[in-house]
C-alpha cells in the first residue's frame, strides 16, 4: 500500500553535519595522544536510574550500560571523572540468570536508544524498577523506608507503543536517536511498537526531501491510523494515499493542519472514548493507561459531595472517570489544542469546568476549595508555585502521577514538609524494555485517615 509524496522544494537538502558529544569536540590532537585505558573487571551490584548497572573501581562508581547487577564484566572506561566513571561493556564474564537475548536487531551499544533493557527478562525489569524508585525516594526524598509497592506489569511487554516518532536521515531513511548521541539509527522494525505501526512503516513509499520528523500513531480501531509530518519551514507535502489513513502537517507552533482525513485518532481506555489530536500528549501504552485510571479513581475515592481538581489534565484521561463519581471537577490544561479535545471528550459531563491556562497561573487565582487533587505534571515535576498553592488549599488527598522518580522524590519531600503524609507509591510499567518508570503516589493531609 504505497504512499507517495513530493515536496515543493526542488532540490535535495544539504547533508547535515554530524553532531558529536560536546566533550569530544575540543583538543583533538590531545585526545589522540592519550593512552587508551586498559580494560578492567567489575562486579556489578545494583541498578542506577538511567538503566545502567553500577559497580565500583578504586572507590569510584562505574556505570555500565547493557549489563545487569550480579554480573562480573570486563569494561573499558570512556569517561573518567573524579567521583564516577562511565564504561563500555566489552565482555560478560559471569552472566546473571536474568540475561536474555534481545528481540530487536537494532538493540545494543551504539545502536537505537529507544530501549535499554531488552537484555533483561521481564520479571527482573519489574523488580529493578521498584528498587530504583525506592532508591530515589530514599536519597533525594529522604524517606527512610518509602512505601513502594511491587511494580504492576504492562499487559504486554512488547508491541505496546501506540505512537512512534522517527527522524529523517539526509538520504531519506527514517530512524531513531542512537543512545547518548546526536546521530540517527535507521530502523526497519521496532519490537515495542504496535504491530500496526510497523505494517504502516513498511508500506510507505516516501519522497519528501523536506521531511524532518514523521510520527506514526494508532487509535483504538484497527484502521484508525495517522501520519504526522514535520517539515522544514512548515512546507506542506503533496500526498496521495490508496488506503484509509489520516495525514497531518504539524506546524512548528504545534498547529495540526489536515492533509488527508482527520487530524485526530480516538483512544478508548476502560470504555471511555478520547479524541487525541495530532501533537497532543496521550499515554503511549493504552493498556497501562487503564491501570493508571483505575488507581487514580480508587485512591482519590471521589463521591458526589466532593470537588476535585485535575491538573495537567491533557485531553482528560482522568477527568472523565472522576466526573462520573465526583460532584464537581475542575480540569486545568495549558495546551489549547488539548483543551479542544478535552471539551469534546467531556461534552456530556455537566459537572466539569475546563480552564485553559498553566497550572501555575490558574491555581494562583483560583478561589475554590478542593477535597481531592490529581496532578500529572511533565517530567520536570511540580513548580514551587503549584506546591505552595496545594499546601494552601489543603485537599484531603493528593494523587501524584509521575514519569520521573527524581522529580517525584523532590516533590514528595516538599509536600510532606508542608503537612502531607506519603501513604503509598505504586510503580506501573508504562515503558517495558526501557528504564523509564511511571508511578502513582497517594498523599493525605496530616490528621486525615486514608
Amino acid at each position: 500500500m504505497p504512499l507517495s509524496g513530493c515536496c515543493a522544494a526542488c532540490c535535495e537538502p544539504d547533508e547535515l553535519p554530524i553532531a558529536r558529544p560536546r566533550e569530544l569536540l575540543p583538543m583533538r590532537q590531545e585526545a589522540q595522544e592519550r593512552t587508551v585505558p586498559e580494560p578492567i573487571e567489575l562486579d556489578l551490584t545494583t541498578m542506577a536510574y538511567g538503566g545502567t548497572a553500577l559497580g565500583r573501581y578504586e572507590g569510584r562508581a562505574v556505570f555500565v550500560p547493557y549489563a545487569i547487577p550480579g554480573e562480573t564484566v570486563r569494561v573499558t572506561l570512556v569517561e573518567d571523572k573524579r567521583r564516577f566513571a562511565h564504561a563500555r561493556l566489552l565482555e560478560v564474564l559471569a552472566e546473571s540468570p536474568d540475561r536474555i537475548p534481545p528481540r530487536c536487531p537494532h538493540f545494543g551499544p551504539g545502536r537505537c536508544g529507544g530501549c535499554q533493557w531488552q537484555h533483561i527478562n521481564y520479571p527482573a525489569q519489574l523488580r529493578w524498577k521498584r528498587e530504583v524508585l525506592r532508591d530515589q525516594l530514599r536519597r533525594i526524598g529522604g524517606f527512610e523506608d518509602p512505601p513502594v509497592l511491587k511494580t504492576l506489569p504492562s499487559p504486554s511487554p512488547w508491541g505496546y507503543r501506540n505512537r512512534l516518532t522517527l527522524h529523517a536521515l539526509p538520504d531519506g531513511r527514517l530512524g531513531m536517536w542512537r543512545a547518548n548521541s546526536r546521530e540517527i539509527e535507521a530502523i526497519q522494525e521496532c519490537a515495542i511498537a504496535d504491530p500496526r505501526l510497523m505494517d504502516l512503516l513498511s508500506s510507505l513509499d516516501l519522497e519528501l526531501p523536506g521531511l524532518q520528523r514523521l510520527t506514526l500513531r494508532a487509535g483504538a480501531a484497527e484502521d484508525d491510523l495517522m501520519l504526522v509530518f514535520e517539515t522544514e519551514d512548515d512546507t506542506p507535502p503533496a500526498l496521495e494515499a490508496d488506503f484509509p489513513l489520516s495525514c497531518v502537517l504539524l506546524l512548528e507552533d504545534g498547529t495540526p493542519v489536515n492533509l488527508i482525513g482527520r487530524n485526530y485518532v480516538t483512544e478508548i481506555v476502560a470504555s471511555y472514548p478520547y479524541r487525541v489530536t495530532a501533537g497532543r500528549f496521550f499515554q503511549v501504552n493504552t493498556g497501562v493507561a487503564e491501570t493508571l485510571l483505575r488507581l487514580v479513581s480508587e485512591w482519590l475515592a471521589p463521591d458526589e459531595t466532593m470537588t476535585v481538581l485535575d491538573a495537567y489534565c491533557g485531553v482528560g484521561l482522568f477527568t472523565l472517570p472522576l466526573a462520573e463519581r465526583a460532584g464537581y471537577v475542575v480540569a486545568v490544561e495549558a495546551d489549547p489544542w488539548a483543551v479542544e479535545d478535552l471539551l469534546v471528550n467531556t461534552a456530556d459531563q455537566e459537572n466539569v469546568e475546563v480552564i485553559e491556562g498553566s497550572v501555575e497561573a490558574v491555581l494562583s487565582d483560583l478561589d475554590v476549595t478542593f477535597d481531592g487533587v490529581v496532578v500529572d505534571p511533565p517530567r520536570a515535576g511540580l513548580d514551587v508555585v503549584v506546591m505552595e498553592a496545594l499546601a494552601g488549599m489543603r485537599p484531603d488527598r493528593i494523587v501524584y502521577v509521575s514519569c520521573d522518580p527524581a522529580t517525584l522524590a523532590r516533590d514528595l519531600k516538599r509536600l510532606t514538609d508542608n503537612g502531607y503524609r506519603l501513604v503509598q507509591v505504586q510503580p506501573v510499567d508504562m515503558f517495558p524494555q526501557t528504564y523509564h518508570i511511571e508511578s502513582v503516589s497517594l498523599l493525605t493531609w496530616a490528621g486525615h485517615k486514608a
